[in-house]
Formats: C-alpha cells, structure tokens, sequence
C-alpha cells in the first residue's frame, strides 16, 4: 500500500512545479512588447550548447542506434513521475554524449502512442528541424560516412553548402542528423552580409503584408539587399 503522506507530497509537487505554467510553453512570443537586448545595459552571454531533446516512442531502437550505431556514450537518465500538467506521463529523460560537453537526449513517455503529427514525413519542414554535429577534418568526416555504411546505415552524399560539407541520415525515429565539416572560419564580413539579408527580407515582409501579400521569391530579396548595398556605398562615399 502507498504511503498517503508521499503521494500528497507528489501532487503538491506536481501541481507547484513550473511546468505547470503555460505561458513558459504556450503561445508565441509578442516580439513588439519585448526590450531589446542593450538597452537595458545588460550583455547576456552563452556557453554552447547543453543537450538538445526530443521525444521517442521506440525506447530500444534509440538507445541501440546511439549507444550501440553510432558509439555515443549514455550518461545520464532521469526516470520521474509525471509532473507538470494533469495527466503528463511518467517517463524517462536520457541523454548521450555528443562531444565538447554537449549532449543529445530523448524523452520516452511511458504508456504513450505517438501521435500522428510527429510521424516522421518526406518533407522540408520536418526535415529543417535536426541536429548536426561537428567534425574538424574531412579525414574524420569520410570516417563516419565510411563507417556509418559498412554498418548499415542509409548515408547521403557530401552536400556542400556555402561554409559546410554535411553528410545526411535519419535515426530509428525519423528524426533527420547531420555530420558537418566547417570550410572556413566564420568572420565579421559574414555578420554584415547576415545583417543586410535579412534586413532585405524583414522590409519586403512589412511592405508586402500591409497589402495582404506576401514573399514569394528569393530575387526579390536579393534585388532589396543590391540596393541597401549600393546606399551604403553611396552613404559612404
């Protein structure tokens, strides 16, 4: 028989926790009504990256194809009673080692089906939501694109993109990986030419949504950010 003292001590928990706020979840965040960072002389910074997390509902494949495929050691497991909102399931929260302190870890809701929306699908929205790891030579990163397929596993080409050369695969859950190899240095000429494109594309957006249009095209951004580029030059001269 349950002891009552320590099942009310973990509804008071559950129902105190800060999980059980919604607007810490829920809803986007109102970018107008928010100060922006400096002004209030404040410079937050950040250390890297802790953990990524996602869910899983195949309890043995992940952690076969982490540990045992691709040889990332598990570190840590947090098993929990539900907390948070009613009716959130016990689970287990575990996390692998992806290299330089960062980790990548998985939430397996006990006595839960996966619902139908986070079916792993052939298309770009789900596929831009992954995560990619860092290799520091293409020595290391034929490696894994070697290895990987001698063991099995469905590995794309080498795709370059701009300062990256990735290969691709997907792990037992759908979810999509990556394994990148930085080509250059990211310099401060980076920063400004990030600046005016999206600053291209932020006017067209405003612009455009006043008159219930909106972008449809890359060019047209382009076009926007010659003619910032050619103010600044003017503005200079």
């Amino acid at each position: 028989m349950s002891d009552p003292k320590e099942s009310s001590l973990h509804d008071k928990a559950r129902s105190e926790t800060a999980f059980n706020k919604p607007d810490y979840w829920v809803g986007d965040a109102d970018v107008t009504s928010l100060k922006r960072a400096g002004a209030d002389g404040i410079q937050l910074r950040l250390d890297g990256v802790d953990h990524t997390a996602r869910p899983t509902w195949k309890l043995r494949e992940t952690i076969e194809f982490y540990r045992d495929i691709l040889g990332l050691p598990l570190v840590h497991t947090i098993s929990a009673r539900g907390w948070g909102q009613v009716n959130h399931p016990d689970f287990l929260h575990f996390f692998f080692d992806a290299g330089k302190g960062a980790l990548i870890a998985f939430f397996y809701y006990i006595g839960t089906d996966r619902p139908e929306k986070y079916e792993p699908e052939d298309h770009w929205f789900f596929n831009s939501n992954h995560t990619a790891w860092a290799v520091d030579s293409r020595e290391e990163l034929d490696r894994w694109k070697e290895t990987l397929e001698a063991r099995g596993l469905h590995v794309s080409p080498h795709i370059r993109h701009e300062i990256l050369e990735s290969i691709y695969f997907t792990d037992p859950n759908g979810y999509p990986l990556e394994i990148s190899l930085r080509l250059r240095d990211i310099e401060p000429l980076d920063g400004r030419d990030a600046e005016l494109t999206l600053e291209a594309a932020m006017q067209l957006e405003d612009e455009l949504r006043k008159n219930g249009d909106r972008l449809h095209d890359i060019d047209t951004v382009w076009r926007r950010k010659g003619k910032l580029v050619q103010d600044l030059i003017d503005g200079g001269a």
